[in-house]
């Protein structure tokens, strides 16, 4: 059996990492954007055993203070993965990401810990490169879609092989000003995904192919072509009776040319507007929903000095 090194920096490093959404619309499981909402980390190992969690924000109520946190739970896979294993840890938590609606706060919270669990071990850096981060916090979260794009930022395109989990970074057009809307319920993305049919019919699957390959070009340069870019057939029109005020939102939208999608599972809608058609989409709140306008994050999972 290999001896475990414990090795650690004694100071404490602080994490940021992005919202992200998922799909865009018929990119399933494939595209992802990260947007500028973020959850912060500050993890300290400590000579003495133990772990304290503190959690601020978002999920406050709800989130475990003990080994079931997800961040501290991807912390320690990396620290197996990297053969180590910390006498105590300390974990404070910064929420701002809202939870169960669209936006990869589960994506967020397990890159989170991964990478500060890597920045923490000396040489964690050489031994668990990004793409290995993406392939861990994937083994952990089951999509690499919210994860690539959390881990890399701006637009990632993700994908599966023979050699695990792939993510490739995307252009996306300086113009590009997402706004999201939020509702105050949330949803469960295990649930909605078990509404999806094991088979859709073949013109359905033309279309969301089609539709796919155009929402790339659409991102990078021809944002005049996200509104018949985000128009999807596979998964949101079988999500739509779990989430009816989603799906009028989203319909409302885009009757009103606004190209607008599901972000990720939902319930969240997803608005793909340019500055100059921003402040149309912020119109659109209902009662008991958040508007918001974000820009694309450009830089993913960072560490920033405390």
């Amino acid at each position: 059996m290999a001896k475990l090194k414990s090795t650690f920096r004694a100071a404490p490093v602080r994490v940021r990492v992005p919202a992200t959404s998922a799909n865009l619309g018929p990119g399933f499981d494939a595209l992802g954007l990260a947007l500028s909402l973020y959850d912060d980390v500050v993890v300290r190992v400590t000579d003495e055993p133990g772990l304290s969690v503190d959690v601020a924000g978002m999920g406050a109520a709800t989130v475990p203070r003990n080994a079931r946190n997800l961040v501290v739970r991807a912390m320690r896979a990396t620290f197996k993965r990297l053969n180590s294993r910390p006498h105590g840890l300390e974990l404070v938590c910064a929420n701002r990401i809202p939870h169960g609606r669209g936006l990869g706060s589960s994506a967020a919270a397990i890159v989170a810990g991964v990478v500060a669990a890597r920045a923490l071990v000396v040489g964690g850096n050489t031994q668990l490169d990004d793409d290995a981060v993406i392939a861990l916090a994937t083994e952990l979260e089951g999509h690499p879609d919210n994860v690539s794009a959390c881990v890399r930022g701006g637009l990632t395109l993700s994908w599966a092989d023979e050699h695990g989990p792939r993510a490739i970074d995307l252009d996306v057009a300086a113009a590009l000003a997402p706004v999201v809307l939020v509702p105050g319920s949330s949803s469960s993305t295990k649930a909605t995904r078990k509404l999806l049919p094991d088979t859709v019919p073949h013109r359905d699957a033309v279309h969301s192919a089609a539709r796919a390959a155009l929402l790339v070009e659409a991102l990078r340069r021809r944002l005049d072509l996200l509104d018949v870019a985000t128009d999807d057939r596979l998964h949101q029109p079988y999500r739509a009776e779990a989430m009816p005020r989603t799906a009028a939102l989203v319909a409302e939208l885009r009757d009103a040319g606004i190209p607008a999608v599901v972000s990720g599972a939902g319930p969240t809608v997803l608005a793909l507007t340019t500055r100059k058609t921003r402040e149309a989409a912020l119109g659109f709140q209902r009662r008991g929903w958040s508007a918001l306008a974000l820009d694309v994050d450009r830089e993913g999972a960072v560490l920033l000095p405390l």
